[in-house]
């Protein structure tokens, strides 16, 4: 059956045959069946050392002409997964139903290791001319799988680790596969389920624009998951009857097979008309109306929207959360002040601001410095919960009984608990709950945090019974949670909760909007000395620095520069040494006498110069210097050890 070549060949027969030294149980039996295929139907050799398959261009292009639609709505998906594996190794690749590679994402890590196995643009990934593959094996096995290392076929790919799910068309017809290939040493079953929501939300795109010139309900049983990647959607035909059901409808309301309600009525489905779950929809600007399933009397969540040629852009925009074609403003919101000009935070603006109504958790993402909360809070703004609490909390600032305290309360056995007692989530019920460093949550309050997410109540340490919370979550980290995942340290089920959307805010050394936003966030600065003015040089040379503290760096700088100012015309003269352009700024501080606050350098200067300020003109409190600044006590207390600035006198008496 196999020729005895190679360790590969080997290791391939003795599991099949159930003699490996290994546990062969470890193998999924769809990889045991993909190479009895390339074995026995293919008859290919794991050993073979010939070229990928790769068709000629012009045949390359008539394959991608063909399936046009289909790359024009997985190319924005295919963005948002590379975004969120960015740095992990894994590139991010579209083949048709053929196994023909259409589009592709690459990690530049990866990128000669996919030229040698043959990951190009052409290249056919069907198990006949690839083996066993994520890819083809996928499209053989119409659901999602990991074929990871040595369970490919040809030894020149065992290298690699694929995750692969189907995409399939409004009648459930495969048409593609999503996957995600990198050289990891460990099989990922998080990066699976990161690929398959894609693949889906690629089909709900799909599916909502076949059925665009017709009515579509879109139902889930929570009401924040409307217009995600695994809501249920309904089309129906001009004259009001079902014409198709996507796979999430079929699962959520227990049907094989759409055919079962072709043709049907909505109240075959739901106890509601199609006339009265539009006008209601309408009514209550598309927010998820409450539902009953008929058969079962579930309750679900829905939306109704008209045919695109009939809907006004204001609904357009409220109702296609998941459709990237532009719709007219009718509006300036909150979000909207953020775009400056700076294209990825314009797409991210965008993005908020479809979903800023909606009960979605959105997980920020950003190095130190970027704006995260900044963000949150104008999300918040901009949404219906503007007039709740906006409740912010460090996840990484606390030990873990205080945090807990913090954030989930305790009980006091009075009627009438205090306001630290009933812990911040309480606090934020009916706003917005904004979670920073969440990624440094101790993994016992992690599976609390999942609990109140969950069953949308806490339970303060020592309390009787929960309290009923209605929150929305906006999380942020500084990096991606998937190193953090992989060793044990965050929850993969909470990962998944907190990241419905992912928005990653760029440093500012990658913005294309400098000049504009180091104009507007002097302009906030300068605010009570409105004579202070900024050269053009000066600009030139701000635009021109790394700036590795990023936006709050920015802030602080010109914070400083502004109240050591000699004249009201900042020029590059008034910027901090380590610049490589004018001179020092001149040394004010009567406070620093320390060796420590001598070897600081001049930018940590002019830093600690304006900090030591703020606390003069409050007094000494320190509560009032942090909300001046917009940061929490427990930042400023760092930042104070780091510029070596002693505790004021009226803190430690109020201690």
């Amino acid at each position: 059956m196999l020729q005895q070549i190679g360790s590969h060949a080997r290791y391939i027969q003795s599991v099949l045959r159930g003699t490996a030294r290994e546990d062969s149980a470890s193998t999924p039996d769809y990889v045991k069946r993909s190479w009895l295929r390339c074995l026995g139907q293919y008859h290919l050799d794991p050993q073979s050392q010939r070229e990928p398959f790769v068709l000629p261009r012009d045949e390359r292009l008539a394959r991608k002409e063909q399936n046009l639609e289909l790359v024009s709505f997985a190319d924005a998906e295919m963005a948002h997964l590379y975004h969120q594996l960015a740095g992990s190794g894994y590139s991010i690749i579209l083949t048709d139903l053929d196994g023909v590679l259409l589009d592709y994402y690459g990690d530049l890590s990866f990128r000669n290791a996919a030229f040698r196995t043959g990951l190009v643009l052409g290249a056919v990934w069907s198990e006949e001319h690839g083996g066993t593959n994520g890819m083809g094996t996928c499209l053989f096995e119409r659901a999602p799988l990991i074929i990871h290392r040595d369970q490919h076929f040809f030894s020149r790919n065992t290298g690699l680790t694929c995750c692969a799910a189907p995409i399939f068309d409004y009648r459930g017809d495969l048409v593609a596969v999503l996957d995600a290939s990198g050289e990891s040493d460990r099989a990922q079953q998080h990066t699976l389920v990161l690929v398959n929501m894609s693949a889906q939300m690629i089909e709900n795109r799909l599916f909502l624009n076949r059925f665009r010139d017709g009515f579509v309900v879109r139902f889930h049983s929570r009401p924040e998951l409307v217009g995600t990647w695994s809501e249920g959607i309904i089309a129906m035909d001009p004259s009001g009857a079902i014409a198709a059901l996507d796979r999430n409808a079929l699962f959520q309301l227990g049907f094989k097979s759409a055919s079962e309600l072709a043709g049907a009525p909505l109240e075959r489905v739901f106890n509601i008309s199609l006339p009265a779950l539009v006008g209601r929809s309408q009514k209550k600007s598309f927010h998820p109306l409450p539902i009953y399933e008929t058969r079962h009397g579930g309750r679900f969540f829905a939306v109704a929207q008209a045919p695109q040629s009939k809907r006004s852009p204001a609904n357009k925009q409220r109702l296609a959360p998941t459709d990237e074609r532009s719709v007219p403003e009718t509006g300036r919101s909150v979000l909207d002040e953020l775009d400056l000009g700076d294209p990825l935070l314009a797409r991210n603006i965008q993005a908020a601001k479809r979903l800023e109504s909606r009960d979605i958790p959105i997980l920020l993402l950003g190095e130190s410095g970027t704006g995260k909360e900044f963000f949150a809070r104008a999300l918040h703004s901009a949404s219906e919960r503007a007039d709740k609490p906006f409740v912010a909390v460090n996840c990484g600032s606390l030990p873990e009984m205080l945090m807990q305290n913090e954030l989930f309360g305790r009980g006091s056995g009075v009627s009438t608990p205090t306001e630290d007692e009933r812990g911040r989530i309480v606090q934020a019920n009916g706003g917005t709950l904004f979670l920073d460093d969440v990624g440094d949550l101790p993994l016992e309050l992690q599976a609390q945090l999942l609990h109140v997410l969950e069953e949308r109540e806490v339970s303060p340490r020592g309390a009787e019974t929960p309290i009923k919370v209605d929150i929305r979550i906006v999380s942020a980290a500084r990096t991606s949670l998937q190193e953090k995942i992989r060793r044990g340290e965050f929850r993969e089920d909470l990962f998944y909760r907190l990241q419905s959307l992912v928005l990653t805010l760029p440093p500012l050394r990658d913005r294309r909007d400098k000049q504009a936003l180091i104009r507007h966030i002097f302009s906030q600065e300068s605010a009570a000395t409105p004579a202070v003015g900024l050269s053009e040089d000066l600009i030139d040379a701000l635009c021109a620095y790394s700036w590795p503290g990023n936006i709050r760096q920015l802030r602080n700088v010109l914070r400083g520069m502004i109240a050591l100012r000699t004249n009201d015309r900042l020029d590059s003269t008034s910027l901090p040494a380590d610049y490589g352009i004018g001179q020092p700024v001149a040394e004010h501080d009567a406070h620093e006498t320390s060796s420590e606050a001598q070897s600081l350098n001049p930018l940590e200067k002019a830093e600690r110069s304006a900090l030591l300020r703020e606390i003069d003109l409050h007094h000494g409190n320190i509560s009032r210097v942090a909300h001046k600044l917009g940061i929490g006590r427990n930042t400023l207390y760092r930042k104070m050890r780091r510029l070596d600035i002693a505790f004021p006198a009226r803190q430690s008496a109020r201690r």
